[in-house]
Formats: C-alpha cells, structure tokens, sequence
C-alpha cells in the first residue's frame, strides 16, 4: 500500500459543499459554464489545502516602509492532468500554484471484452516537463475505477522521479481508491472532493455527477 495520507474536503463543513451540490445537480448541470467554474472552484479550494504540506522557506519581500519575512513555496510544483476532462479542474489548480509547469495525457476507455472490467485504458497523447526531484500533483476529476490514474501514475516515471506526488479529485469511488492502494508502484497522497458508495455496471460513480468531460465540453461521438 503506497498511499501516504488522504484528504476528503466533505468530511468537514464548508462553502466548498455548495460547490459540489451545484456539480451534482442535473438543473444546474445543463449551464456548462458553470459546472466548468464549479470544478475550477473546487480545484481552487483543494489546491489551497495540499498547499498547506508543501514545503515553504522564509523570504524577505520590500515594501514601500520596509521589509517583510514571508514563508513561500521552496519548490513550485508540476501540474500534470488527464484530457480532456482534466482541464477545468487543472484550471483551478493552477490559479493557486500560478508559477507551476503543466503536463497533459490524453486518456480514454478502449471496449475490450476479455478484459474483466470491459474496457482497457489506452494513452496516446502526451506532454510532460521533467520530474526529477519535483512535486507532482496528477489531476483526473472522477477517480472511477482507478485505472487510469494508475496507468498514468505508473507511466509519469518515464519523464523522473518526483519528490512527492499528489492525485486529486473531484469524485472518487471506494473501488478506485482501493486499486490506487494496491497497484500505485510509488508513493502517494490522495486529494478528493468527496468519495461515493460505490461504481455502476458501466464504471462510472453513483452517485457521483455523470460525465464530467461531456457536462464541461458537450457529448462526444
């Protein structure tokens, strides 16, 4: 088991809930520009919490009377997303950690009935910066069945290995928790809006919010 720590912002109480309960709702769902900023919102929020765990060295900063000490980011991090449904919630994250390189990698379910969950995870596009010894925080808003983040997680070690790696999400399933747990091959910390009961016949979350890359960009062929 490589997770490290977990955070669920539902677990406590605060105006990030209106921000779920309008992603989750089918009314407010048909305006696309708001879900869009309704995800970038909560990236924003949990963004702000795992800034919290990075590390920080003292700074002296001028100001017009004198000079001040302030605690910033030792290192900025690497913000790597999942396409195209990714964009929106790296939008939020990246308005916290404004001076992080970005990453993306194109992922979608390939039907193959052999395999046990019907579908395979294929990769193709891909652009990522260089690790070594940096933060990462992975970014997919719907921790579904888990194998995609655990196909990319895996795979991310071909351009260096980070220093420490986050996965956040929107929406998790118990069921992609538990595979990250088990076939993740390096440490990690996990960073979710909220985790559901359970995934339907199809891998997707219930009761989760549908389809997080259609509702944000219109239904694909």
């Amino acid at each position: 088991m490589n997770q490290i720590s977990s955070f669920v912002l539902a677990d406590q109480s605060s105006v990030a809930n209106h921000f779920m309960a309008e992603l989750r709702d089918c009314d407010v769902q048909t305006d696309r520009m708001r879900f869009r900023r309704n995800v970038e919102r909560l990236g924003e929020v949990l963004a702000y919490e795992l800034s919290k765990t990075l590390d920080f060295q003292p700074q002296t900063v001028t100001t017009p009377l004198g000079t001040a000490s302030i605690p910033l980011l030792a290192q900025h991090p690497v913000l790597v997303s999942v396409l195209r449904a990714g964009l929106p919630l790296h939008l939020g994250v990246l308005n916290y950690f404004d001076q992080a390189d970005s990453g993306f990698i194109g992922a979608y379910r390939h039907d193959d009935a052999s395999h046990s969950a019907g579908f395979t995870i294929q990769l193709d596009y891909q652009s990522v910066p260089n690790l070594t010894d940096r933060p990462l925080i992975l970014i997919d808003p719907m921790l579904a069945s888990g194998q995609t983040l655990v196909k990319v997680l895996n795979q991310l070690t071909d351009w260096g290995t980070p220093s420490q790696t986050h996965i956040l999400s929107a929406i998790a399933a118990p069921e992609g928790v538990s595979l990250l747990q088990q076939q993740a091959q390096q440490p990690y910390h996990l960073w979710v809006g909220a985790i559901d009961s359970q995934l339907n016949d199809k891998a997707y979350i219930v009761p989760g919010l549908g389809d997080a890359g259609d509702l944000a960009f219109g239904n694909k062929l």
